[in-house]
């Protein structure tokens, strides 16, 4: 006899394909691991514990890739509403918030583990370390004032408008390195001189790069799919509590 679990697995087209998808994305974390930890090489212009601590830039950047990632959707699918007036776009924006936040705070996390043998403090109010912060808050408020509104479509409508203007944040949080005097590395497309344990990419850490952000891409898009169903099935059973109400 067929139990519950097994009749919604048959009638449900997304489980097989997120199933694989998570184990997927449980591999990428072990290969990211591997290159982080053991196939990239020392950094040759560093030494001792900021020579270790390093390492972690790759899964620094990992963090940063897909936090953008999450916030560009963000942009796509409030734009996407605003067009529309459907709420799929609305539910892919609030994923993408979501998951991209997520992402955000493994970036402050990382930071402050890499900062504290390079700038010996966990913390500083570096122009790139306070942006970074001031972006996080935002999208949290983003979260809170959505909860804050029963109507879907208004929800819907405010938080798109509101999204397109957060995102603002993300370019500037990225040139704030650039446009103010900073301690923090560039990486891309510059050289910083006051930066305290700077580095230049060479072939390793560029294909390291390469791999632990394609792994980190892999988990971003396990986890914004599972959040984007879980929130279709959640307005699915507000369409039928509104139907049984009518």
């Amino acid at each position: 006899m067929a139990t519950t679990a097994s009749i919604q697995r048959k009638g449900d087209p997304w489980y097989a394909p997120l199933l694989a998808l998570d184990v997927l994305a449980g591999l990428a974390m072990v290969v990211a691991i591997w290159a982080g930890l053991l196939f990239a090489k020392d950094a040759t212009n560093l030494a001792g514990d900021e020579q270790i601590a390093q390492r972690i830039f790759y899964f620094h950047m990992g963090c940063n890739i897909t936090a953008t990632l999450g916030f560009l959707l963000s942009v796509i699918g409030s734009l996407g509403y605003l067009v529309r007036r459907s709420l799929v776009w609305d539910r892919i924006a609030q994923a993408g918030v979501e998951v991209g936040t997520l992402f955000g705070f493994g970036i402050m996390t990382t930071g402050a583990l890499w900062a504290k043998p390079t700038w010996n403090t966990y913390w500083t109010w570096d122009p790139r370390l306070t942006t970074a912060t001031i972006t996080i808050l935002i999208y949290l408020a983003y979260m809170l004032f959505r909860n804050g509104m029963d109507n879907r479509h208004t929800r819907a409508r405010f938080s798109a408008i509101y999204a397109l203007f957060a995102f603002l944040s993300v370019p500037f949080t990225y040139y704030s390195a650039r446009i103010f005097r900073s301690i923090h590395p560039i990486v891309f497309d510059g050289a910083n001189a006051e930066a305290q344990g700077s580095f230049n990419i060479g072939p390793s850490m560029g294909q390291t790069l390469l791999i632990t952000i394609t792994c980190f891409t892999i988990l971003f898009l396990a986890l914004f799919f599972h959040r984007w169903r879980q929130l279709s099935l959640e307005s699915r059973i507000e369409d039928l509590r509104e139907e049984l109400y009518q």
